[in-house]
């Protein structure tokens, strides 16, 4: 297993962050904003700079986070267009960063999750979209139309597209009041098909906590891990600040200095930890 962080979850400035990742074991930066511009944003002389920076400290890119498909679900050409508009682009930005995947969610949910619906409008705004080998990874997102492993699934299945993934992100499902206790049944349900792994621990669906302290049994799914051979990424995506809880929009557009105030202390903590799991 490989160990990477969300850069933003620690700092603003990349060097600060890329140097905290590396002085806890870490070997690679899942990229998100940078220097208060949000993914989408980055130009590709920008990111260009990331992987050099990244490069000069030994990390690798592990994965790029843009709001693809974070959005409600189209409802009109237009909104198709838009979608696809940044999916192209977050394609393209993949590609300059070498970054083995571009994050992907289902739509923000009107009520119950309808992963079929969801499917419907996706393969609307993936027609024509050329992803000449850059993976796409479906999130279990806490607001999307797919918040648990059994609702991806349902999707995948709908939306019929080669290709795609699924990353695996079990704090969401607990958060999202959609599954309590997503580990084994959830993993084992998806586990051929998860390429990456979003690491966090939600108090129920209150709030996230220090690695370690919550609902999930972080120690127990890295040992699963192991023992079934997954070479992937375990990203931290801490969403714990020590003295203060990230709110809904914080959490829906985590780009900023509002967003990563505070994640420094509190990602460098959970970062030892999670790398104390894996080593032991």
């Amino acid at each position: 297993m490989r160990l990477a962080v969300i850069n933003d979850e620690v700092d603003q400035d990349l060097g600060r962050a890329a140097d905290a990742a590396a002085g806890c074991g870490f070997t690679g930066i899942e990229v998100r904003s940078v220097g208060n511009v949000p993914p989408h944003e980055l130009t590709d002389e920008r990111l260009g700079e990331v992987v050099r920076e990244l490069a000069g400290r030994g990390l690798a890119v592990a994965g790029f986070c843009p709001p693809a498909l974070k959005v409600r679900r189209p409802r009109t050409d237009e909104d198709v267009a838009a979608a696809r508009a940044l999916l192209v682009r977050a394609v393209a930005q993949a590609r300059v960063l070498g970054a083995p995947h571009v994050r992907i969610f289902t739509f923000y949910r009107d009520g119950d999750p309808d992963p079929a619906g969801a499917a419907e409008a996706a393969k609307r705004v993936l027609d024509g979209v050329d992803l000449d080998g850059v993976k796409l990874l479906v999130e279990t997102g806490t607001r999307t139309n797919t918040p648990t492993m059994e609702l991806v699934l349902r999707f995948l299945e709908a939306v019929d597209v080669d290709g795609l993934g699924v990353l695996w992100d079990p704090g969401n499902s607990v958060f999202s009041g959609m599954h309590a206790a997503p580990f084994p049944s959830e993993y084992r349900l998806g586990k051929e098909l998860i390429e990456h792994v979003h690491v966090k621990d939600p108090a129920g669906t209150s709030g996230y906590v220090r690695l370690g302290d919550g609902d999930l049994p972080w120690g127990d799914i890295v040992d699963t891990l192991r023992a079934d051979g997954y070479t992937g990424w375990l990203s931290l995506e801490t969403h714990w600040r020590i003295g203060r809880v990230l709110n809904q929009r914080q959490r829906d557009t985590p780009w900023g200095d509002d967003f990563t105030d505070g994640g420094h202390e509190a990602s460098v903590e959970c970062m030892r930890r999670l790398k104390e799991m894996v080593d032991r």
